[in-house]
């Protein structure tokens, strides 16, 4: 595997990548995008997303995004909504992450902490402050190697996300994932500016990437993680 123009990992010396935005951003197709290139370099990512990706995790999502689960268990407080998004978390980091990254492997994760943040911290009105402190708390403070954030314009991100949930309601018979989509206009303006204000609180971390065509995006997250990779590898 590999070769010098390629540097591969080393074991316990793993790259974790998250994407992040708001519904509506692109993350999917970029996500999908990237896992192709990295297979190119002879690296095979580890995929996940949040929640997710565990048995634990896909019942808490069943609940949380899935618009049903709620009806099911009835109004979620924001505060039990939180909770459920870090359970999901630190099981995720401690079934999945941590040993993939300790294997030398690539972690590519659809949501992450700045979610928590932007959705629940200033989108339910928990705060910023309440938000981090939980995830030092449950996750001890761990921290992706780069954050990729896809912000569009709020108006597209929300058009895009309600013509995808449209579309999954019919291709699955009426199951759908918009609970958070069914939130009104002032919920998803202060998404948005809740991910603009991560992005300059922390440039070295997030990468913000904004309306460029879906090739022009992709190009700028595979040299940003090209640079991530070198210093991984130790090249």
């Amino acid at each position: 595997m590999g070769s010098e123009q390629d540097p591969i990992l080393q074991a316990g010396r793993g790259l974790f990548l998250t994407f992040e935005g708001p519904d509506g951003s692109g993350k999917t197709t970029q996500v999908r995008l990237l896992a192709k290139w990295l297979r190119t370099r002879d690296l095979e990512p580890v995929l996940l997303r949040q929640p997710g990706s565990t048995a634990l995790g896909e019942r808490i999502r069943g609940i949380l995004v899935d618009s049903r689960g709620e009806a099911a268990v009835g109004a979620i407080a924001p505060l039990a909504e939180l909770a459920l998004m870090f359970a999901d978390r630190a099981q995720q980091i401690a079934e999945i992450i941590r040993p993939a990254l300790a294997e030398g492997r690539v972690v590519v994760c659809d949501r992450y902490t700045d979610s928590s943040e932007a959705y629940q911290g200033a989108g339910r009105g928990l705060g910023s402050d309440r938000t981090l402190a939980v995830h030092r708390a449950i996750c001890d403070d761990f921290q992706p190697d780069l954050t990729v954030l896809l912000l569009p314009d709020a108006d597209l991100a929300l058009e895009r996300a309600r013509k995808r949930n449209e579309q999954f309601q019919r291709e699955h018979g009426g199951a759908n994932e918009n609970r958070f989509e069914a939130e009104g206009e002032a919920f998803f303006r202060r998404v948005h500016a809740a991910y603009a204000a991560i992005a300059e609180r922390e440039p070295e971390r997030v990468l913000r990437l904004g309306d460029g065509s879906v090739e022009e995006i992709a190009a700028a997250i595979q040299k940003s993680v090209e640079a991530k990779l070198r210093i991984s590898s130790g090249s």
